[in-house]
């Protein structure tokens, strides 16, 4: 699917373009690992997973601007101590000239974590990325206490792969990051991928903390609907968290078209001022975006 049909679904929801949350930018080579991952995945997932926008860095930015996305992240994460802090001066350096990416870092439990976790704010980090699964850390790990406790007061949104999908890792589940959310009720949580497969458990768990979020990255998607299909019976909780659900695609690591993320959106019925909430506003009020004109 083309550019223009990108833009055409949120021209003709009215709004200024789309605010994307979910979208990955990392060094060539940590990139390159990540997209091997995928190469080799079909045998734990049970099928291929072709990454489809397999572009060098700026042409990928260029898509995104095709697109017409206004702003976009460089999720990024590490699985190992010593990682993060160099991961976040190449996110610095990426969102300096980049300016439509907002500033992106991120953490792992290692000795001084809340010191660079500290500089990268004060650098002008807008959002973190803490991955769960890949990192294979607690995220109640006395290590990141003093983290959370710092993105908590700042306000700093972390999204966060959570969720037991696509394939569950020890600390995933709401479990481990609910024991999180006991201890620092005001940290803004995005839940990645809507928490699949636990949908409705991390449902629960933005019912009970007002800034928790959820983005919507492969979910609903007729490639995730085949093994993780998001449960009917949840719809009136998602259209009445209209508020709080952020559009999330997982660009450029998608198995398919970046149209499709917005046609499953679509496809679930739940009206137009959900869509323009979930696709644009949402994510335009949570980062302070300059206010934009529909084209």
């Amino acid at each position: 699917m083309s550019a223009a049909e990108v833009r055409a679904f949120w021209q003709g929801l009215g709004l200024p373009g789309l605010v994307d949350v979910h979208t990955h930018f990392m060094p060539k080579n940590v990139l390159d690992k990540v997209w091997a991952y995928f190469d080799a995945a079909g045998p734990l997932l049970g099928r291929p997973w072709p990454i489809t926008y397999r572009e060098e860095e700026a042409r990928r930015v260029e898509l995104l601007r095709e697109f017409g996305v206004r702003a976009f992240t460089a999720m990024l994460y590490p699985h190992k101590p010593g990682m993060a802090a160099w991961l976040n001066a190449w996110a610095a350096g990426f969102a300096a000239r980049t300016p439509d990416c907002l500033h992106t870092a991120t953490f792992y439990p290692e000795p001084g974590a809340a010191g660079y976790v500290a500089r990268a704010l004060a650098d002008g980090a807008r959002v973190f990325k803490a991955h769960l699964q890949v990192g294979g850390y607690d995220p109640a790990d006395p290590l990141l206490d003093e983290v959370w406790g710092l993105l908590a007061e700042s306000g700093t949104p972390v999204v966060t792969h959570c969720g037991s999908g696509p394939a569950p890792g020890k600390h995933t589940g709401p479990g481990p990051i609910g024991a999180v959310l006991a201890r620092h009720p005001r940290l803004p949580l995005v839940v990645a991928h809507m928490g699949l497969p636990e949908y409705g458990d991390f449902l629960d768990l933005a019912e009970r903390y007002p800034r928790v979020r959820l983005d919507t990255t492969m979910a609903f998607t007729a490639f995730t609907e085949r093994d993780s299909p998001f449960p009917p019976a949840e719809l009136p909780r998602l259209r009445a968290l209209q508020g709080r659900i952020l559009l999330g695609t997982d660009f450029p690591n998608i198995p398919y078209p970046y149209a499709e993320a917005l046609d499953a959106l679509a496809g679930l019925g739940l009206g137009e001022d959900w869509l323009r909430a979930v696709c644009h506003d949402n994510a335009a009020a949570l980062f302070n975006l300059a206010p934009g004109r529909a084209a």
